[in-house]
Formats: structure tokens, C-alpha cells, sequence
């Protein structure tokens, strides 16, 4: 049993939003067909998946049933969380409650809560990227507050996390880059120090195909893991057991 991870897969299976990335680069070009065939040929159903965000341009839960239901067609145990484009996200009772009626069963969610996956414990949240760039973002829109929320849930779910053994690894996935060229989100930066963290996944960034897919700063390993950085081959992140 193995443990995988990807971000960003923007799926887009249902034709009211029908919204291809295939417009964003030649990697994009038939990308469901690539991430499908990657992941049947790597993930088996003992597996686990962890994907931290951007997992559907749907705008709401009735909109996502489609990508949600491919997702779960697929091999292995996902865990999934909240990116910046996952506007269908709903509370953790209104999107259990979804999954049960439409037979999901293989998806649940990091959201305020920590989850085992095998040796590992899997904590995290969307973080930040404080990019005033960022499409779709509201003007005056408080960063301060946003950052420190979430922040606060990242908190939340590795202190969740200690409901498991504390000999096991706890390993952040975020949506949001921690750590990025310049950028530095102090925030969450302390509290990945603060629970001694020591290997951090994230995506969001797309395009930049010469940034290397990790690196080490203070002790941290941090890991770029979005779908087309990674060509839409999961990564896998332990060994098997």
C-alpha cells in the first residue's frame, strides 16, 4: 500500500461548466485522458491519494457530482482539499451527506481535521498566497484576515492530528505555496516550524516548469505538486508497506 499525491486536477466533466484547461499549454492537452491513464497504470485500490485543491471548476455540489463521481471511479482512497477554484465546497455535513447520497465513497476531506493515511498523518488547508494578482479576488479584500484564518486552520488540524501516535510523520498539504521564489507566508511558515514539520506539498502554481519540483529550507522539505508540474503522474510519497 502506497500513498500518492496530486493537486490541481480542475476537473471540468460536467457540461455546464465545461471549462478546459487545454487553453493553458500543451502539457493541458488531453489532460483527463493523461491523469486517467497515469493513474490507473500507478495508484491500486490499497492506495491512497491526497489532493490538495483545485479538484473542479463547478460552482456548486450539484455541478461537482460529475467530477466528484470520476474521481471516486478511480483506484485508490482519496483525501481532498479546498483550492482557491473549489467554489462547489460546502460544509464537511452538507458535502458527507452528498457523497453518501450519490454513492461516493472512496473521497473524504481534509478541512479543520487531520486523517491516517497508512504511516502518515495527513494534516493541512488551503493557505495563502498573497498575490494581488489572483483572479477573482474581491478589491479590498483583508489578506491579514485571510492569512491568519487560515493559518488558524492549519492549527486546528495538526492539533487534530495528535489523536494519533505521536511516533508517526505528520505531513502538511497545502493548495496555497508556503514558500515561493520571493514570497514568504510568515503565518504559516511559524506553524509548520512550531509542529516541526518536516515535508510540506503544494500546488496552485502552474506553468513554471523550471522550478524544481522540491527543495530544503529551514529543515522543511517543500514539494510543487500540481497536476501539470507533475506531467499528471501522481507522486508518490511513501514507500510501500
Amino acid at each position: 500500500m502506497s500513498i500518492f499525491t496530486i493537486a490541481d486536477l480542475h476537473l471540468s466533466t460536467n457540461e455546464t461548466t465545461n471549462k478546459s484547461m487545454e487553453v493553458f499549454g500543451k502539457r493541458w492537452q488531453n489532460y483527463v485522458e493523461k491523469l486517467t491513464r497515469n493513474w490507473n497504470a500507478l495508484v491500486t485500490p490499497a492506495d491512497t491519494v491526497i489532493l490538495p485543491g483545485d479538484i473542479s471548476w463547478a460552482m456548486t455540489l450539484k455541478e461537482a457530482k460529475e467530477d466528484l463521481t470520476f474521481l471516486d471511479s478511480l483506484p485508490g482512497f482519496k483525501i481532498i482539499g479546498k483550492g482557491n477554484h473549489d467554489f462547489w465546497w460546502a460544509t464537511l455535513s452538507k458535502i458527507h451527506a452528498f457523497f453518501e447520497e450519490n454513492d461516493i465513497h472512496t473521497v473524504k476531506c481534509l478541512y479543520n481535521n487531520a486523517l491516517l493515511a497508512e504511516d502518515l498523518v495527513i494534516c493541512g488547508s488551503r493557505g495563502w498566497f498573497n498575490d494581488e494578482s489572483l483572479n477573482g479576488i474581491p478589491e479590498n479584500t483583508d489578506y491579514d484576515k485571510i492569512i491568519h484564518r487560515e493559518a488558524m486552520r492549519l492549527r486546528l488540524s495538526l492539533e487534530d492530528g495528535k489523536q494519533y501516535p505521536g511516533d508517526l510523520e505528520r505531513v502538511v498539504f497545502l493548495h496555497f505555496p508556503p514558500v515561493f521564489r520571493e514570497f514568504r507566508c510568515e503565518e504559516i511558515l511559524s506553524v509548520l516550524k512550531e509542529y516541526g514539520i518536516k515535508r510540506c506539498f503544494y500546488g496552485h502554481i502552474h506553468g513554471c516548469y523550471d522550478h524544481p519540483n522540491s527543495f530544503v529550507e529551514d529543515g522543511i522539505t517543500y514539494s510543487l505538486i500540481s497536476a501539470d508540474h507533475l506531467n499528471f503522474i501522481p507522486k508518490k510519497i511513501s514507500s510501500d508497506i
